[in-house]
């Protein structure tokens, strides 16, 4: 159809399409993250309030997920979820921490620096494993169960994080709860910007765990310092 100017202009039938396209389009967008919403529902709280410890349940251990360094010092949002998993420890929630990060390179050693920081924290170096091949949440997940082996965890991560972060470790066969720092809040430009981010990082978590079944980069061989310290007596969870 053109107008009076010979331009062409869309019918009405070309613009239903169009709408009912972008409409579709936003439904597959929003599809994974509806996914990991409604199936980490219950299993996860914020770690907000002087009680929140109360809300968590007792699990074998906490599997701390990396978020970066300055250096070789944990970033903010890293050091949030290490202040947690600490407490967590220190309040008899978790026998073990099992921190989770890259060390793809020498001079980039996430779990190193996890532990030196909750070294200061009082948490002794008997009771934390390091994975060195925790390159992403999915990595993180399919890692603990089939190379350390867990069962029962706490995820511990930020807040917009844990949807993805619970349903991930559960699809991977880890009965799983999660706990998320909600300090991201104040930090409303970051906030922002990661939750964009877990839009696409959800699509992705959904193909690589629910079409494609990945393998993590590094898959073994199965470590048994994890389960020696759940071997324990007294080991909660265990």
């Amino acid at each position: 159809m053109c107008d009076l100017l010979g331009k062409v202009r869309p019918t009405r039938k070309a613009l239903r399409r169009t709408y009912q396209g972008l409409v579709g389009l936003s439904v597959l967008a929003l599809a994974p993250m509806t996914w990991a919403w409604l199936s980490s529902s219950g299993h996860r709280a914020a770690a907000e309030g002087a009680g929140w410890p109360a809300r968590v349940p007792v699990t074998q251990a906490a599997l701390v997920l990396g978020a970066g360094l300055y250096g070789t010092q944990p970033t903010q949002m890293l050091a949030r979820r290490l202040d947690i998993a600490a407490d967590l420890y220190h309040a008899g929630k978790v026998r073990a921490l099992l921190l989770s990060g890259d060390n793809s390179r020498k001079d980039y050693d996430e779990p190193t620096a996890m532990r030196d920081y909750l070294r200061g924290k009082g948490v002794p170096d008997a009771v934390m494993v390091l994975d060195y091949a925790g390159f992403d949440t999915w990595d993180s997940c399919v890692r603990a169960r089939k190379v350390f082996g867990a069962e029962r965890i706490t995820v511990v991560t930020q807040e917009f994080h844990l949807p993805r972060a619970v349903t991930l470790c559960r699809t991977a066969g880890l009965e799983a709860f999660g706990v998320g720092d909600d300090s991201a809040r104040r930090w409303a430009s970051i906030t922002y910007v990661y939750a964009a981010r877990e839009l696409f990082a959800t699509a992705k978590a959904f193909a690589d765990s629910m079409v494609l079944n990945s393998d993590p980069v590094y898959p073994g061989p199965r470590e048994v310092s994890l389960t020696r310290i759940l071997g324990q007596p007294g080991a909660p969870g265990a």
